[in-house]
């Protein structure tokens, strides 16, 4: 939204440069940037992930010609990622698949099918648009949904179904020689016969457990998933995840993010007391990308002043007194998924824009009277309501507004 010009560019790396001819991405871009090697799984979120983001650059933009442009990469990349991670056509991720907690997760998990459903959802909408026919991608999505609701649902939350047999992939002692899990002990092979592969989440309530639909939420996508076990999710992990004083949690790995009386949001919790005993990396951490992530969710579903809880816990950390407060760091400083916090405003207000339709939606969280920083490819300036009625200020550029929709109902743009 800020520089969608630039974000444009970093999608085109991803299908150019990044991409091979069978579809495979490599997710981490060479600077200078050129051809990289493809000799490392693809990240199943990433670059699902990528195909929802074309989408939404698409929208910000309002170019179908770029899109048209760009489509048939979009395609073998999602194509890639059909054959790779669901071959047998299940509408879930089963293969193994690379995600960013730096390991693979075996079997259908609900974080990275939330991103497969998402995709899917972006490729059917922009398949429409580029006049392509594609009724694979549609097949897949409704047999995801169904599964997810059904076996990826447990009452609760989304959780993971375990599987490492009757599998394309080799199993996981031989693959471990190309996973950055590394090898599997006598001790590790036991918990392999017992559990499964290390490293997964099972029945873990996982923070990231609806990412792929927040994101396609965000962009003005409907995957048609059921909002009742989304918002339980999200209340779920607000729930279990949610804590005020960390004093007696236990992280053995970067404690610095958040620690003794500071609270946070931690990445996974096991209510049932199942934890793995080698859970995936990062488990007991808290990463402010994914506080806000959640936060803005639950604020986009109706659930406010929860996801405000997050962000309080969040800004109490990073208040100058122990850390910069402009430098949320994580994986190196001034980390790129901090960033999700931009989020909140769309959280809070609803605020959108449709630049193909050029519409704009608001579905506010803050009263009938509030003003809002807005950006898009355009232009910038504000977006509000005043006395519950829609206005848009552009202070540089401008963004034409053909059609509003307030709280789901379209009005007269005059």
């Amino acid at each position: 939204h800020l520089f969608p010009r630039l974000e444009r560019s970093l999608r085109e790396t991803e299908i150019r440069e990044d991409q091979n001819d069978a579809g495979h991405q490599t997710f981490r871009s060479y600077l200078p940037v050129r051809e990289p090697d493809h000799t490392f799984y693809a990240a199943s979120d990433g670059q699902l992930g990528g195909i929802i983001k074309m989408c939404r650059e698409w929208k910000v933009s309002g170019n179908t010609e770029w899109l048209s442009r760009h489509w048939p990469l979009v395609k073998s990349s999602l194509d890639y990622c059909i054959q790779t991670w669901d071959p047998r056509h299940t509408g879930a991720l089963e293969e193994p698949h690379h995600n960013t907690y730096d390991i693979e997760f075996w079997g259908a998990d609900g974080m990275c099918t939330s991103f497969y459903l998402g995709a899917l959802a972006a490729a059917v909408e922009m398949a429409a648009a580029v006049e392509d026919d594609v009724p694979l991608y549609a097949e897949l999505l409704q047999k995801g949904i169904e599964r997810m609701e059904s076996e990826l649902y447990n009452g609760e939350y989304f959780i993971q179904e375990v599987q490492w047999e009757g599998l394309d992939a080799p199993n996981p002692v031989e693959a471990s020689a190309e996973s950055m899990g590394g090898y599997y002990s006598e001790e590790a092979l036991a918990i392999l016969e017992k559990e499964g592969p290390k490293y997964q989440y099972g029945n873990g309530c996982i923070s990231d457990g609806v990412l792929g639909f927040w994101l396609a939420e965000m962009c003005g996508l409907d995957v048609g998933i059921d909002p009742v076990k989304v918002m339980g999710h999200l209340l779920s992990v607000h729930k279990y995840n949610f804590r005020t004083d960390l004093s007696d949690h236990v992280n053995p790995q970067r404690a610095g993010y958040a620690y003794g009386d500071e609270g946070g949001l931690l990445l996974c919790s096991w209510p049932y007391g199942d934890a793995p005993t080698f859970p995936f990396v990062y488990s007991n951490e808290v990463w402010t990308g994914i506080e806000y992530q959640v936060a803005s969710h639950l604020m986009l579903e109706g659930e406010t002043e929860k996801g405000l809880d997050i962000v309080r816990e969040v800004r109490k950390r990073y208040d100058g007194t122990r850390r910069n407060p402009f430098n949320e760091y994580e994986c190196g400083h001034w980390y790129a998924r901090a960033m999700a916090s931009y989020g909140l405003l769309q959280g809070l207000t609803g605020v959108r824009y449709d630049a193909v339709n050029r519409t704009m939606y608001v579905d506010s969280r803050m009263g009938k009277d509030f003003s809002c920083f807005f950006s898009c490819g355009s232009g910038f300036g504000t977006v509000g309501l005043e006395g519950g009625k829609p206005f848009a200020s552009a202070v540089m550029g401008e963004f034409v507004i053909d059609r509003w929709v307030l709280d789901g109902e379209e009005m007269d743009a005059s």
